[in-house]
């Protein structure tokens, strides 16, 4: 394997287990890294491509790109400074596509296991948790009660609208997977059996 994606409910551990994971295997980790390295090519703050990260755009703005002559053709991938998620969807796959031909990287959400299902060196795993466990964990992050049950409520449901959106697929794609762990079990156990299965399915593809 050379490419480890990292797909995620929120609030389930997984920027710290992706992060752990990066440092064992001594890869490049793709994570806030890559919404950095977007908003510094389209030359805009990185609160601008944090907006447009795993979410649609507002539904006014979608219909007026449908509507208005000459109004999506005011947001390009090269314009400075312009950044709607469309946009945003066409350089995260410019990124992705990169750094895994370039290989020995762990990528985080993104649409990474879409973008990549074709790869055979890629292993896509999905990490989820209970409910109580993603609150137990933003709280300690320092979140408050409800800010924590506010994101869990929503962050979630926007990726699964932006998977819909922009791959035509429910998220989560369980096919798209080799694992899908609950975090809750620790996240030492979680991130031995992702090392452990990798090792072993490459054992298994290169005897």
């Amino acid at each position: 394997m050379r490419v480890l994606t990292i797909d995620r409910e929120y609030g389930c551990g997984a920027p710290i287990i992706a992060e752990r994971l990066a440092d064992h295997l001594g890869w490049t980790l793709w994570d806030q890294s890559l919404t950095t390295e977007i908003a510094k090519t389209a030359k805009v703050a990185d609160e601008a491509a944090r907006r447009c990260d795993e979410r649609l755009d507002p539904w006014l703005h979608r219909l007026a790109k449908t509507s208005w002559p000459g109004y999506a053709r005011s947001f390009s991938p090269t314009q400075p400074g312009a950044l709607d998620t469309d946009c945003m969807v066409s350089m995260v796959q410019l990124v992705i596509e990169d750094a895994a031909r370039h290989g020995n990287c762990v990528i985080v959400g993104r649409g990474a296991p879409y973008l990549l299902r074709d790869r055979k060196d890629a292993f896509h795993v999905f990490l989820f948790a209970p409910w109580e466990e993603k609150i137990r964990r933003l709280v300690r992050s320092g979140k408050t009660q409800s800010e924590a049950e506010d994101l869990v409520e929503t962050v979630d449901r926007e990726r699964a609208d932006f998977i819909k959106h922009y791959f035509g697929k429910e998220w989560p794609n369980r096919q798209l997977y080799h694992l899908m762990i609950n975090t809750a079990i620790g996240d030492d156990n979680v991130i031995a059996i992702v090392l452990n299965t990798m090792l072993a399915r490459d054992t298994v593809k290169n005897p």
